[in-house]
């Protein structure tokens, strides 16, 4: 089977060409393509294939190291659009692709940067999802052994933001499992630790689900900036520096789509038997 390796920031993925090849990708497979040891290594392996909705061009599908099928990656996003292109799948600037979170608008720039329309934020309880009796700003949760309160968005995929006065000592190792297990969540959850630097920069820290921290979560980048606007800390725009480089978010409001642009890089390609 022939793969690409590629990453957003340092977020990296096997992307694979279900188009134009036969796969057949179960659990068992993402989670060997996954291993950085005996496979090729990366945080997710993306599948591209034809779309079933007439509306879209591919079908995207994401599948965690740990095998699971999810329904949305803003950096993988930026990286399929990039291989569809570089494949000669696609060659116009703009393509839609469906993935389980949703449509979602791809735009290359001239620049090389990647622009994607991740859709308006989901802010009900049952959409996100988050058992809850009402939508809030803030949820309290009991975690281990503490009350924390945390935002919760959905961006086709559930986010949980953590607001954090410094994000290089926030207790990333230790409440990221404990709130993405958390009951609350009966999708699970991603979990954003956030450092708010002025109105249009924050620092972000992100622990994903079915893979851990990652140098860098497109989704969970907007979803941060879409609780830091509800939350007046925000303004429209800003850049968020994770671990892995910077993302600019743009969000105008309420009922309107987050944008999300940054970069895409393909790293080498292979053959794998499988």
């Amino acid at each position: 089977m022939r793969f690409v390796k590629m990453h957003g920031l340092g977020n990296d993925f096997v992307v694979i060409d279900a188009v134009r090849q036969r796969v057949e990708m179960t659990p068992e497979l993402a989670r060997r393509l996954a291993d950085r040891r005996r496979g090729i290594g990366c945080d997710q392996v993306l599948l591209v294939e034809p779309a079933a909705d007439p509306r879209a061009d591919f079908r995207y599908r994401i599948f965690n190291a740990d095998g699971g099928e999810v329904e949305q990656c803003g950096n993988g996003a930026r990286c399929l659009a990039r291989f569809v292109v570089d494949e000669g799948l696609w060659q116009a600037p703009r393509l839609v692709v469906e993935t389980r979170g949703g449509l979602v608008g791809l735009f290359l720039e001239p620049d090389g940067q990647v622009r994607v329309d991740m859709g308006p934020p989901r802010l009900e309880p049952a959409e996100i999802p988050i058992d809850a009796p009402a939508r809030a700003l803030r949820y309290p949760l009991e975690v281990e052994g503490e009350r924390v309160e945390v935002g919760a968005v959905s961006m086709g995929n559930p986010h949980a933001v953590l607001e954090v006065a410094d994000v290089a000592a926030a207790p990333v190792g230790r409440l990221g499992p404990a709130l993405q297990r958390h009951p609350a969540f009966p999708a699970g959850v991603n979990v954003g630790f956030l450092q708010v630097l002025s109105p249009e920069a924050v620092r972000l820290r992100v622990y994903e689900r079915g893979a851990g921290e990652t140098e860098a979560c497109g989704s969970g980048a907007c979803a941060a900036v879409v609780w830091g606007r509800l939350a007046g800390r925000l303004g429209p725009r800003v850049r968020v520096h994770l671990r892995g480089g910077d993302l600019v978010i743009h969000w105008p409001g309420e009922g309107e789509p987050v944008w999300m642009t940054g970069p895409a890089e393909r790293v080498f390609e292979g053959r794998i038997r499988t």
